[in-house]
């Protein structure tokens, strides 16, 4: 502890997250005159990641593929879909609770061969 000249306390706290996600904690600091509850909230990040989905189907048949998208964070998320390309097709929006996996359909559907 640090007592600065104005009455502040630094209180240093080392956090080695494993993996993104939210974590929350509590400090409860007592005195025999005063307790004092203070509640950590940190939300970690994965590094960006690219992903690349190849689709091979015959002309004119569809092929599905379901992209799950996972929610470790502490609110709950709301995706707006741009689909670039042709004949792609997939829902414009998808709402991924808090602690919940969503799959995303992402449709090939072509009208010729290319």
């Amino acid at each position: 502890f640090f007592l600065g000249g104005n009455d502040t306390v630094e209180f240093p706290i080392k956090f080695t997250p494993t993996r993104p996600g939210c974590y929350r904690c509590q400090i409860v600091l007592k005195s025999p005159s005063d307790i004092r509850v203070y509640e950590v909230q940190c939300v970690v990040n994965a590094d960006q990641a690219n992903t690349q989905l190849e689709f091979i189907t015959p002309a004119y048949q569809t092929v599905t593929q379901e992209i799950p998208i996972s929610n470790i964070s502490c609110e709950d998320w709301r995706f707006e879909a741009v689909l670039e390309g042709q004949w792609f097709h997939g829902p414009p929006e998808i709402n991924v609770p808090v602690g919940e996996t969503v799959q995303y359909p992402l449709t090939f559907k072509p009208v010729a061969e290319s």
